[in-house]
């Protein structure tokens, strides 16, 4: 297995700026990134890259992270969802209960990788 055996997370945010940081420091760990601006563009990505792991927002406009997840999990109840919020208050929210962590947004991305790295595992 040469450089395509590297696991693909798909990075779903509409900010610009963190689709940025992510990719840049989870590219330094050795996986291959790709992202989506909103739900309808991670669903279509969802199945046009099979992605191994997928980091979701909730807040966003249109089709929200709650959404995007719940069509996710239909499809591949199998690949790990990580919800990323700036809101700390969602991860008591019921919905959230379907992802496979939670995480609070923050420049410090060591709790996110911590996570992938533990999901991501085959």
């Amino acid at each position: 297995m040469g450089a395509s055996s590297k696991k693909k997370i798909l990075v779903v945010d509409d900010e610009e700026s963190i689709h940025l940081l992510y990719k840049e420091e989870l590219e330094d760990e050795g996986y291959e990134v790709s992202s989506a601006l909103n739900g309808e563009e991670a669903l279509e990505m969802f199945d046009k890259e099979t992605p191994d792991l997928v980091i979701l927002d909730i807040n966003m406009p249109g089709m929200d992270g709650i959404e995007v997840l719940r069509q996710m999990k239909q499809k591949r109840p199998d690949v790990p969802v990580i919800l990323s919020s700036a809101y700390p208050e969602y991860k008591q929210d019921l919905a959230s209960w379907a992802s496979d962590d939670y995480i609070v947004k923050s420049f410090n991305l060591d709790e996110l990788k911590e996570s992938v790295r533990k999901h991501i595992k085959k």
